[in-house]
């Protein structure tokens, strides 16, 4: 599935199970609990943390729940994800290639 794609499967969703999407500012906010569910995941599994019993590693779902509010808010604000990212991509390969490489740290 293509990015794009993506953005058409969430938005019929939204259309067709979710009655509406919630407010971009509600998004924002889903989005940031998301990524503290994320973090709660990470600090576990690779951190000193330990899960709690009964606690199950689900990562993966963290992930696609983040992926689909972040969606969200592309579809509302009229962004296109696809095209973005590949900017993203061609702004950071012209940027920071030589910089990467030339990092002793890396």
């Amino acid at each position: 599935m293509t990015i794009r794609e993506s953005q058409e499967k969430v938005d019929d969703w939204i259309k067709n199970h979710g009655v509406r999407y919630f407010s971009e500012l509600t998004n924002m906010v889903i989005l940031q609990e998301e990524v503290g569910e994320l973090a709660r995941v990470m600090a576990r599994k690779y951190g000193d943390q330990s899960f709690k019993e009964g606690e199950q590693e689900n990562l993966g779902a963290e992930l696609a729940d983040i992926l689909f509010v972040l969606i969200c808010l592309a579809n509302q604000t009229g962004t296109d994800l696809e095209a973005e990212l590949k900017k993203s991509l061609e702004k950071k390969t012209n940027r920071d290639s030589e910089r990467h490489r030339n990092n002793p740290k890396l």
